[in-house]
């Protein structure tokens, strides 16, 4: 049974294109499969690597296994459903375009105790054991770094979201007082002019009394 294993369904790439990449790492420690595909200038080897990346994230979080640990012990590609599109050519002649999909699974599985004994001195031996344990130390920075960026640019976000709420409320009460002295103003305005209007009234009634 295998360690770990992650799948990806109706995967828009042929399967012939995939199997070619999966060929070469198939068998290959995880970190050398890493870089093999990173390296490869196959379009296919970028959606298998975020396959095998998932893969090792399963292991790693579902399975407390240590990815310097795996390898990969099966990779395979099967046909997904085909779309048929076409295009119209010249004379009443049609065109058959077929857009294929792929099922890519990858399954890693830990190295015997005998053969990590013999890794592992092997790597003490050469010094890539802790080569290794460096560029893993830097690659988990990095991608706590890139979190922390990404945290502090959502905070931004939010507080200029904020912000211009703030200033649309400054915005409508400042509005609305200029409304209110406007009507206050014109109410004033109205009750200056209205004794003007009544005065001539109460003369003429005097003169008729008169």
């Amino acid at each position: 049974m295998a360690a770990s294993q992650a799948r990806v369904r109706y995967l828009r790439v042929s399967p012939y294109k995939v199997r070619q990449v999966l060929e070469l790492i198939r068998g290959l420690p995880v970190d050398d499969a890493e870089r093999v595909l990173q390296l490869c200038e196959k379009d296919a080897a970028i959606p298998v690597l975020k396959v095998l990346s998932s893969a090792v994230s399963n292991g790693e979080h579902n399975h407390e296994l240590d990815p310097e640990e795996l390898f990969v012990a099966r990779a395979w590609a099967d046909e997904g459903p085909t779309r048929k599109w076409g295009q119209p050519r010249a004379r009443g002649r049609y065109f058959r375009i077929r857009k294929r999909t792929a099922h890519v699974t990858i399954e890693l599985e830990r190295f015997d105790t005998e053969e990590l004994e013999e890794r592992r001195r092997r790597d003490e031996t050469s010094g890539r054991g802790a080569a290794v344990a460096q560029r893993r130390r830097a690659e988990r920075v990095r991608r706590s770094r890139q979190a922390q960026a990404e945290e502090a640019a959502d905070e931004t976000e939010d507080e200029i979201e904020s912000e211009e709420l703030a200033d649309d409320d400054t915005e409508l009460a400042l509005a609305a007082e200029a409304e209110a002295e406007a009507e206050a103003a014109a109410e004033t305005e109205a009750a200056d002019e209205a004794p003007e209007d009544e005065a001539p009234e109460d003369e003429e009634t005097e003169d008729e009394d008169k």
